[in-house]
C-alpha cells in the first residue's frame, strides 16, 4: 500500500498549514497574522456612545432657515422673522398678506420636504408653520448615527487602534470596543471631540462689556478663547463677540497636519480644497483689516486680524497645545466632524494587569484540562488512547491557525469554546473506540474492527457536533463581543474536532493497521 496517499498529503498540508498561520503568534515571521486578544484578555477599553441625534434634526432646520432668508431676499419677498421653535418646527413670519401665493410657490418648488401645517394671517401679514415630516426626522437621526459612526471609525484607525470593534446598537448608540488601548482619557477626549471648525468674523462695531451684560448684538454671541498661564497654570477666558454668520465650516478641508512655530509650539497647518481655498480668498479679499475667528466646537482658538488677502486656502489653528493635543486635532479635523455631539453613557476599562491574569489563568485551564484529557486516554484506551492524544494536541493547533487565518479575536469566553471543544474532540474518540472494542469482541480482525467502528460512530457524531455547530452560528450571528469570540472558537473547534476524529485519526489507523492481519489492538 502506497505510503502518500492524495487523503494523506491532504491532512499533512492542512496541519502544515495550521502551523504556519499560527507560527507568527510566537515569532514574526510570514505571514505576520497574530491571533488577536480580546478586551478582557489584553486589556482595553468598552465604551458605549449616545448620539445626540436630535441636534442633527436641530442643525439640518438651522439649515433650511438661513437657505429660505436667502430665497426670500432673491424673489424680493421681505420677512418678519424666520424662528426655529423647540419641538424644531419653523415659524416664517412674511411681510404682506398679498405674498402669500408667492412664497407658497417657492416652499413647493425648493422646500418640498417640508410640511406646512399651518399659515395664520397676522396683523402685517402671515405666519408659515413648517415642520419635517416624521419619515423625513427619522432619516436624518438614522444617518447621524451612521455617519457618527464612520466618523469615529475614521478617528480611531488615525489613533492607530488595533483590531476595534466598532459598531451600532439600537437606534442611535454605538458600542465601541478599543482593545489594548494604553491612554483611554486620550481616546475618550479624541472620540468625543464633535470637531466643528468654522471661521467666523469677530464683531469689533459692539462692545464685548455690553454683550456681557446679557445684550449681544443681533447676529452676534459671545465665545471664549482659553489661555492657560505657562508659569501658573492658570486657566482664563478671554470672550470674544462674534458674527453668527458661517463664512466657512471644516467640510472643505482635504488636509489638517501638525506643524511647529519658530518657538518649537506645535500648531495644526490646514488646507482647503479648490473651493474652500476660493472661498477662504473672497473672504480674506473682503474683510482685510477685520478679525477672522478660527473657531472649534464653540471654542475660539485664534482670531487674527487679516492683514492682507490670502491665497492658496491655507491657515493654521495656533493655541496653547502640547503635542498630543495638537496631533488629536488634527486627526479630528481629518476624519471629519461629528454630525451631532456624543456622550459616553457607558464605560468599562480592563487594565491590562487584569487581562493578562485572564490570559494566565485561561491557559493554565487548556493545559490542566488537555493533561487530565491526555493522561486518561492513555491509561483506558492504551495505544488508541496515544492517536486520539496525537489527534487532541493537533486540534488544538488547527484551532489556533484557524483563529489567526481568520483574524478571529480571542476572548476569555474563547477560551472556554477551546476547552469545551477538546471534551468534545475526546468524546468523539471515546465513542469511536468503544464501537471498536465491540467489533473486536465479536472476533473481526483489527482493521475490519476499525473500519467497522467508524462506520457505526461516524453517523452519531455528525449528528451531536452539527447541531452544537448550529447552536454557535446562531450564536455568532446575534451575540455581541465575547460571545462572539466563544461562538468563533466553538465553531472553529467542532470543524477540527470532526477533521481530527473522523479523518485523521483513522488515517493514522489505517496507516498502522494496513499490512496487519491480527485480531489485537491496543485499545
Amino acid at each position: 500500500m502506497k505510503l502518500f496517499t492524495f487523503k494523506r498529503i491532504l491532512i499533512l498540508g492542512t496541519i502544515v498549514a495550521a502551523v504556519v498561520c499560527l507560527l507568527p503568534t510566537f515569532m514574526d515571521t510570514w505571514p505576520h497574522k497574530k491571533i488577536n486578544l480580546g478586551l478582557d484578555l489584553q486589556g482595553g477599553m468598552h465604551l458605549v456612545l449616545e448620539v445626540q441625534n436630535e441636534k442633527a434634526v436641530e442643525a439640518e432646520m438651522e439649515r433650511t432657515i438661513a437657505e429660505l432668508k436667502k430665497d426670500l431676499r432673491k424673489v424680493g419677498i421681505k420677512h418678519l422673522g424666520i424662528t426655529r421653535t423647540p419641538d424644531n418646527q419653523i415659524i416664517a413670519k412674511i411681510s404682506g398678506q398679498d405674498n402669500r401665493t408667492k412664497v407658497e410657490k417657492l416652499l413647493s418648488e425648493d422646500y418640498s420636504n417640508l410640511e406646512i401645517p399651518s399659515v395664520k394671517t397676522l396683523d402685517q401679514g402671515l405666519a408659515f408653520t413648517l415642520n419635517l415630516p416624521d419619515k423625513e426626522t427619522a432619516s436624518i437621526k438614522k444617518m447621524a448615527t451612521e455617519q457618527a459612526l464612520e466618523t469615529i471609525r475614521n478617528r480611531i484607525d488615525e489613533f492607530g487602534v488595533s483590531e476595534p470593534d466598532i459598531r451600532i446598537q439600537g437606534s442611535n448608540r454605538i458600542l465601541l470596543q478599543l482593545p489594548g488601548i494604553k491612554d483611554p482619557d486620550r481616546a475618550k477626549g479624541l472620540i468625543g471631540k464633535t470637531a466643528q471648525l468654522t471661521f467666523q468674523l469677530v464683531n469689533d462695531q459692539a462692545d464685548v462689556r455690553t454683550a456681557l451684560e446679557g445684550n449681544p448684538p443681533v447676529g452676534s454671541e459671545i465665545l471664549y478663547q482659553q489661555k492657560v498661564d505657562p508659569n501658573s497654570g492658570n486657566e482664563t477666558r478671554v470672550p470674544f463677540l462674534i458674527k453668527k454668520q458661517v463664512l466657512l465650516d471644516g467640510s472643505l478641508l482635504i488636509n489638517a497636519r501638525v506643524e511647529f512655530d519658530q518657538f518649537q509650539q506645535p500648531q495644526v497647518a490646514i488646507e482647503f480644497s479648490r473651493k474652500g481655498a476660493r472661498i477662504f480668498d473672497r473672504i480674506t479679499a473682503a474683510n482685510v483689516n477685520k478679525r477672522l475667528a478660527i473657531v472649534l466646537d464653540k471654542t475660539v482658538y485664534s482670531a487674527p486680524n487679516i492683514q492682507e488677502r490670502i491665497a492658496g486656502g491655507k491657515a493654521r489653528i495656533t493655541g496653547q497645545f502640547s503635542l498630543e493635543e495638537a496631533k488629536d486635532l488634527a486627526i479630528a479635523l481629518r476624519a471629519g466632524s461629528l454630525p451631532a455631539p456624543v456622550t459616553i453613557i457607558e464605560e468599562r476599562t480592563v487594565g491590562p494587569t487584569l487581562g493578562a491574569d485572564s490570559v494566565r489563568m485561561g491557559l493554565m485551564s487548556m493545559v490542566v484540562g488537555g493533561a487530565l484529557v491526555i493522561a486518561f486516554m492513555l491509561i483506558y484506551y492504551k495505544g488508541a488512547g496515544l492517536i486520539a492524544d496525537l489527534a487532541l494536541i493537533i486540534n488544538i493547533i488547527l484551532i489556533g491557525g484557524g483563529l489567526a487565518a481568520f483574524q478571529a479575536t480571542l476572548t476569555l469566553p474563547g477560551i472556554a469554546g477551546i476547552i469545551l471543544t477538546i471534551g468534545m474532540a475526546v468524546d468523539a474518540n471515546v465513542i469511536i473506540f468503544e464501537r471498536i472494542r465491540e467489533e473486536l469482541r465479536a472476533g473481526r480482525t483489527a482493521l475490519a474492527a476499525v473500519h467497522a467502528g467508524y462506520e457505526r460512530a461516524t453517523l452519531t457524531i455528525l449528528d451531536a457536533n452539527v447541531t452544537t455547530l448550529i447552536a454557535a452560528i446562531v450564536l455568532f450571528q446575534f451575540g455581541t463581543g465575547p460571545i462572539k469570540g466563544f461562538a468563533v472558537t466553538l465553531a472553529l473547534g467542532i470543524v477540527a474536532s470532526l477533521f481530527t476524529a473522523l479523518i485523521l485519526s483513522k488515517s493514522i489507523y489505517d496507516l498502522i493497521l494496513q499490512n496487519k492481519q491480527s485480531s489485537t489492538l491496543s485499545i
